[in-house]
């Protein structure tokens, strides 16, 4: 194909603002809504079961972690091989990497349906669950558990859809089953009474609502015809996709971590001081899911540049690739700073809002809003950069930065401060974790900005 036949798709002619705009909003909502998800359901068991539904949820918050982990390696990664093929001209091997993914997201999530039913006690109580927690935690992944096949495919078809060009379907997908969930969630815990059951079931009828309309959609893909053999696995194409998706899966795999570690140390430090065992896990739990709201707007126009990025990468028009970046982390940084505001100035009002609780519950519920994410406003860069390096195919870049935060400093900042500061050496960690990690992200983007500007003059 010509380079100017190329250029005739809308992701390497229309304006870079535009295009943002296009792929960004929709994929910032359908984000969103993903992240209500795993909120409203807190929201809802916060208000009627109390602090000890609230710790619960949090407890179970690793599997959910898990399920995003496979889903953004097979979307992300299907997606941006898919638009890596189609922008440099290779249309007929372009659909294998979408009809791959999706074999993969359905079969995966069986897979951990049946992992997760059969040894559920021993991975709650890996996963920190104090004693009295444990039996309402068992209650609410048993059900979410049958969700887990299509919430995988749920995630992970929204990147298959905006890579097909297509970012509003992609977030009516998401906000379908979300509505649903959350209309089901008032009328099963409030209506019928039925507590973490009912908070459970109204996820999972979302979630199968949302991957239906997922599939009906592959059965009418717009810019390839998805055929049978494009579903059969395939060793190659199945080592691209996770090659270019790992960076983000496994930064979701390191959120798991890190997020099982924490629950075990708040747990164990949280005995020694007077919030006790479930006040912390609890507290936490919010602050993270709350966290998670801002986090997907971020990663809302992270995703919403993906498509442009790749598209424009392989067609070789570099000053649209770094155009796309610079917008998205433009407008990352003010919401950022947004978010670092409200959160130093409302955390009281905010844990309100999952119902009461002892003093000592909010005063550490505040403490853990203004000390751990003291450097949230510079949150935004990580995923950004990381998304746009996997965008590229540059995904052993990409990779190596969704680790940074997790792994390389917040894990081993979890482990020792606590020893000289006990429980408060957790919320610490946080800050100095971000700082760092936004520093290792800014100077490999400069670097990678000046090799793309020396292959822009190479072709002038």
């Amino acid at each position: 194909m010509t380079q100017k036949k190329q250029m005739t798709n809308p992701l390497g002619t229309d304006r870079i603002s535009t295009l943002v705009a296009r792929f960004a909003v929709p994929s910032i909502i359908a984000t969103l809504v993903s992240a209500v998800y795993n909120i409203a359901d807190q929201l809802f068991i916060g208000n009627a079961v109390g602090t000890l539904g609230n710790a619960a949820t949090n407890v179970a918050f690793p599997l959910s972690m898990l399920c995003a982990s496979l889903a953004l390696l097979f979307g992300i990664g299907g997606a941006s091989s898919f638009n890596l093929h189609m922008g440099a001209g290779r249309k007929e091997k372009a659909p294998y990497y979408i009809g791959n993914s999706i074999t993969m997201l359905l079969s995966l999530g069986f897979l951990l349906l049946l992992i997760t039913e059969l040894f559920l006690n021993p991975l709650l109580v890996l996963f920190g669950s104090p004693a009295d927690v444990l039996p309402l935690a068992e209650q609410y992944v048993r059900v979410t558990a049958v969700g887990f096949p299509f919430f995988i495919l749920t995630i992970g078809s929204g990147h298959l859809i905006r890579a097909d060009g297509n970012p509003k379907m992609a977030m009516f997908v998401t906000v379908s089953g979300a509505v649903i969930n959350i209309v089901l969630d008032a009328l099963f815990v409030f209506g019928f009474q039925w507590g973490m059951y009912g908070a459970a079931w109204a996820t999972v009828i979302g979630q199968i609502i949302s991957a239906a309309i997922a599939i009906r959609y592959f059965m009418h893909y717009h810019t390839v015809t998805l055929e049978k053999q494009h579903f059969i696995p395939s060793g190659k194409v199945l080592a691209q996709i996770c090659f270019i998706g790992m960076s983000s899966g496994i930064n979701q795999i390191a959120v798991m971590i890190v997020q099982i570690v924490m629950n075990n140390l708040l747990k164990h430090y949280g005995a020694q001081s007077v919030y006790g065992e479930s006040i912390p896990i609890a507290c936490a739990g919010i602050v993270m899911k709350v966290n998670q709201l801002y986090f997907s707007i971020v990663i809302g126009l992270a995703q919403g540049s993906q498509p442009i990025e790749s598209f424009n990468y392989g067609a070789k028009q570099y000053k649209r690739v770094t155009d796309a970046f610079l917008l998205a982390a433009s407008v990352g940084a003010v919401v950022s700073i947004i978010s670092f505001l409200l959160f130093q100035l409302f955390p009281r009002q905010i844990l309100g809002l999952f119902g009461s609780g002892s003093e000592e519950y909010f005063e550490f519920g505040v403490n853990y809003f203004r000390t751990f994410l003291f450097f949230t406003w510079l949150n935004f860069l990580q995923p950004i950069s990381s998304m746009f390096f996997s965008s590229i195919g540059k995904a052993y870049k990409g990779t190596f930065l969704s680790l940074t935060r997790q792994f390389l400093f917040l894990l081993p900042l979890f482990v020792a401060l606590p020893h000289f500061f006990g429980i408060m050496g957790v919320l610490y960690a946080g800050p100095i974790a971000d700082l760092l990690s936004f520093a290792v992200g800014l100077s490999m983007v400069i670097v990678e900005f000046k090799h793309i500007n020396k292959l822009e003059a190479e072709l002038a």
